[in-house]
């Protein structure tokens, strides 16, 4: 499964938040990465992937899989991520 991931390093806890459920959908089935992103804030600074890793073991953690399962795809470099879950 692909997850959008909007990163906020630096922040004072670790924490995972959902996207909004959304009951109704209207328009094209295109998105926006960031419109049912999952917002997660880690407290490690963004140098030589620290970041990366801490998000990495996070999610690991909220999906409850282990975490060679959770891999990022794109966005190594950015605040906006795409990490492959496997459930």
């Amino acid at each position: 499964m692909k997850i959008f991931v909007k990163a906020k390093p630096n922040a004072k806890e670790n924490k995972v938040t959902p996207p909004p459920l959304k009951l109704f959908e209207s328009g094209p089935a295109s998105r926006e990465a960031t419109q049912d992103a999952y917002n997660v804030s880690v407290q490690e600074h963004p140098v030589e992937g620290r970041a990366n890793e801490a998000i990495i073991n996070l999610l690991a953690k909220h999906f409850k899989v282990p975490r060679i399962q959770v891999r990022l795809i794109s966005g190594a470099n950015s605040k906006k991520k795409v990490f492959e879950v496997g459930i």
